[in-house]
């Protein structure tokens, strides 16, 4: 080893360790605590430089012992201060039979700071013990024997309160109620704490005494970082340690300002519809039942209109109007069909329903409104609609998601315009290297289609549907052109995309994560 350069590289806190076991005995070792005093140092000061030391092999650790210490927790002084579960219970339970009153473990929930997890655990420890019983109709009384635990437990904080003591000093009944109300995993609400406190001797290895005896030689010279005008003028420059700097290390990476990945995709979305000549539509995450199912020629009594499925307003439960002609337009399809060529469902149309509010199940409402507000004919319009749904989250699904909405209108349109739209947006927006389109069924198209590309970690994932508005869509809501729609399941794409494996990424906060998701282009 070349000492020199050993010692160009200590840290002045490794030089005092180093000369401090240098200065001793050859094959002399001291724990934490001498070594610390010996060489002046704090306990924080201390720990760099030893693991510092350790890791370029200069010392060596000569002895280690784990010692348990006992202290209390936050807990375990309120049961200082006042009293335990178990004296709780106990204390309770005799004064209950004392005075002939029913006492029930309601009773005891229903005091002030015992939760019900308290009770049951205390009741538990003290029937066993024997000294309380449970007798008929849930009543707890006391037998009159003495419970050995809550002594026992009284004891242990009256003793751990003055000061934190090494677990083998009690003896092993008091151990072993140390450690039955000992925090563990998954249970921290007890009153005792059990800490390893490790103490570690150290002894300078063959290659740090040859560096301690060079620095013992040559003296110990004041290290400084910077050249001060003060040095030269006087001439003590001579005497000082200059610190060594090490430019073939790596710097330390900076996180410079990023967009949130979902946000840059999102926007990029927007950006790509727009130079599509696509107009932008909007609409409220609150929405009447009208316009998210009714308007879309969705039976009143169909599935998915069942709370497992939709999300209710509480509080205005409903709007107080729907627009006409709208609504009535809306109920004689419904209930005949009216002049679209249609039967209808054939039931009367609840119009108080229709007015019910719900949090925006399906973007589709959007192009519900924007059909009855004399869109442009020709005309391209699309939405990034957040909408809710009840349903258990995945890997695939979430809660509350975007949908990218749109509709085309025109006298040209058919459905091998929607097909061409689909594959563009599954391979220029998802980044899709497969598609494929299976049939599929919606109230309000005809026909429909179900769009699914393949993700190169979960498969074959569907992105969502689209379809030909039927005329008991358009027409009541005053358009008499052909118009397709589709709504596609953004958060979706943008795992494909962004090559995410699970949907709940796309809203994570850990930056690591964020820094390291590639972008979209």
């Amino acid at each position: 080893m070349d000492i020199v350069a050993v010692i160009d590289s200590l840290h002045p806190l490794e030089i005092k360790v180093l000369t401090t076991l240098g200065a001793r005995p050859p094959g002399t070792a001291l724990d934490s605590e001498q070594l610390a005093a010996a060489a002046e140092l704090d306990s924080s000061q201390l720990s760099m430089a030893v693991e510092w030391l350790l890791a370029k092999s200069l010392i060596a650790v000569q002895t280690e012992t784990v010692t348990p210490i006992v202290s209390l927790t936050k807990i375990g002084e309120e049961y200082y201060q006042t009293a335990s579960p178990l004296e709780r219970v106990l204390a309770a339970a005799r004064e209950a039979t004392g005075t002939g009153k029913r006492l029930t473990i309601p009773d005891l929930q229903g005091q002030g700071g015992l939760d019900p997890s308290d009770v049951s655990k205390a009741v538990g420890r003290l029937k066993k013990e024997g000294a309380v019983l449970i007798i008929q109709g849930g009543c707890i009384e006391t037998t009159g024997r003495p419970s050995p635990t809550t002594e026992i437990l009284r004891t242990l904080l009256q003793q751990i309160h003055e000061s934190s003591k090494e677990l083998r000093s009690f003896t092993e009944t008091h151990r072993q109620v140390i450690e039955d109300f000992a925090v563990k995993r998954g249970n921290a609400k007890e009153p005792f704490r059990v800490d390893e406190r490790v103490s570690r001797s150290f002894i300078l290895s063959t290659d740090g005494g040859g560096a301690a005896e060079q620095l013992l030689k040559q003296g110990m010279a004041e290290e400084v970082s910077q050249l001060a005008p003060d040095l030269l003028k006087d001439g003590s420059w001579r005497q000082k340690r200059f610190r060594k700097y090490t430019i073939s290390l790596r710097p330390p990476r900076i996180g410079i300002g990023k967009k949130h990945p979902y946000r840059e995709f999102l926007d990029t979305v927007k950006a790509k519809l727009v130079s599509m000549g696509f107009q932008e539509m909007r609409g409220a995450l609150v929405e009447t039942e009208f316009w998210d199912m009714d308007a879309l020629f969705m039976p009143q009594f169909h599935p998915a209109r069942d709370i497992h499925d939709v999300y209710f307003v509480k509080k205005p439960s409903h709007a107080t109007a729907v627009d006409e002609p709208f609504l009535s337009h809306v109920a004689k399809v419904h209930e005949n069909g009216a002049e679209t060529g249609s039967t209808g469902w054939g039931y009367s149309f609840d119009v108080h329903r229709a007015k019910r509010l719900v949090l925006r199940s399906q973007g589709t409402a959007v192009s519900a409104r924007t059909l009855a507000a004399s869109p442009d004919i020709p005309g391209k319009y699309f939405s990034i609609a957040r909408v809710f749904r009840y349903d258990q989250i995945d890997a695939t699904h979430a809660t509350d998601f975007f949908q990218v909405e749109g509709i085309v209108l025109g006298e040209d349109i058919n459905f091998r315009t929607l097909l061409g739209l689909l594959n563009l947006f599954a391979r220029e927006v998802a980044q899709a290297k497969e598609v494929k389109f299976l049939p599929a069924y919606f109230p309000f198209t005809e026909p429909s289609v179900e769009l699914h590309v393949r993700h190169p970690r979960l498969g074959w994932m569907e992105l969502g549907g689209a379809g030909l508005f039927r005329s008991e869509v358009t027409l009541p809501l005053g358009v008499t052109v052909p118009v397709i729609a589709w709504g596609l399941g953004l958060d979706r794409m943008a795992m494909v995309a962004l090559g995410i494996h699970d949907i709940r990424e796309l809203f994570t906060d850990n930056l690591e994560l964020i820094r390291t998701t590639r972008g979209l282009f």
